[in-house]
């Protein structure tokens, strides 16, 4: 049951398409309704990222992901179900059921599902969420609250306050369809 009352007020910001901070796993992430056009390209503007580079998507569950996976060979869906909830982000093709603005140039789109307990809870309310590191490109990526205000100094919707997960490194990435390892952990 959720009843975070910080984690719905960060909810409710998300789906009135604001962009937020939020701890995850190793590193603070920014986030916003991959849905909302506006939203991501705000959020990429805070980054200062092309958006020909695409986003992560992360959910609290594999079926927050259904829409895309439901006509996946069970070996792939095998793939997916046996490293989720966890550190691992896999480039899953996405078969045009994404907006550009979230796939870039890519014909893969990067999706995790979270062992954070506050970004499962924040996705338990507004569904996948985008999730990138909070840092201008180029940056190191944020490892407390106060880097993240540093970097972006009062642009955010709102900053869900909390811990990281206590990973050293982000998650690794694998294609799905090759198994290759892309970033190791």
């Amino acid at each position: 049951m959720i009843n975070n009352w910080r984690v719905q007020q960060a909810a409710r910001v998300v789906r009135d398409g604001g962009v937020i901070a939020y701890p995850t796993e190793a590193v603070w992430g920014l986030g916003c309704d991959p849905w909302n056009e506006e939203a991501v390209l705000r959020l990429l503007a805070l980054k200062q990222r092309s958006v020909d580079k695409g986003l992560i998507l992360v959910a609290d569950s594999i079926q927050q992901f259904d829409f895309l996976l439901d006509d996946f060979p069970d070996v792939w869906l095998d793939r997916l179900s046996s490293t989720w909830p966890g550190p691992n982000t896999w480039l899953v093709p996405h078969q045009s059921r994404l907006p550009e603005w979230i796939t870039g140039k890519h014909a893969t789109v990067a999706l995790r599902v979270s062992d954070h307990p506050q970004v499962r809870e924040l996705c338990a309310l507004t569904g996948p969420l985008v999730s990138t590191s909070a840092n201008p490109s180029g940056r190191p990526a944020a490892r407390s609250r106060l880097r993240v205000e540093q970097y972006f100094h009062g642009q955010l919707d709102s900053v869900l306050g909390g811990a990281l997960g206590g990973r050293r490194n982000p998650s690794v990435i694998r294609d799905l369809v090759s198994g290759q390892v892309l970033r190791s952990a």
